[in-house]
């Protein structure tokens, strides 16, 4: 399968994707826990269905030494006893937060206020900006039809 679009040769794309790709560089280091950050990545490109940011999250999760029983339960996190309450509560903010058109309602108070319990002000900004970003990502990717399979750890750090 090859994209629409190639974004490293396209001049346009090359402008933009530096400063938004910059957001996500920026992300990492926000204080948010990093496996928290890498399982709400794959929950929200799971639920998108961008198997570019499936490949990619997977494997930085792997590469962070991230255990493939709960790589392979995020997609159904809410019966699986590998996750920590307050990753629970980062899932379903996740989710709130990318299904808004099947919801219509966003994230609601309840879901908010169990994600407060865990997170600090920062944490639950970055969160917000996370879900936001991979949101962003993930429909780039689809409406260009990034392929997946390939994607090295680190590839675009």
């Amino acid at each position: 399968m090859n994209a629409r679009i190639n974004y490293f040769t396209s001049p346009v794309a090359g402008k933009a994707l530096k400063y938004f790709m910059a957001v996500g560089r920026e992300l990492k280091e926000s204080p948010l826990p990093a496996a928290t950050q890498e399982l709400v990545a794959l929950r929200v490109s799971q639920i998108n269905g961008c198997a570019a940011c499936i490949d990619m999250h997977t494997k930085e999760a792997v590469a962070a030494g991230e255990s493939a029983v709960r790589l392979n339960l995020v997609v159904a996190w809410r019966e699986a006893t590998v996750f920590t309450d307050a990753e629970r509560a980062a899932l379903a903010l996740a989710e709130q937060g990318t299904r808004t058109a099947d919801a219509a309602t966003g994230v609601d108070d309840d879901t908010w206020a169990h994600a407060a319990e865990f997170y600090d002000e920062e944490q639950l900004t970055a969160l917000v900006m996370l879900v936001s970003f991979m949101n962003a990502v993930n429909r780039l990717n689809i409406i260009t039809q990034q392929p997946a399979g390939d994607y090295q750890p680190g590839q675009f750090h």
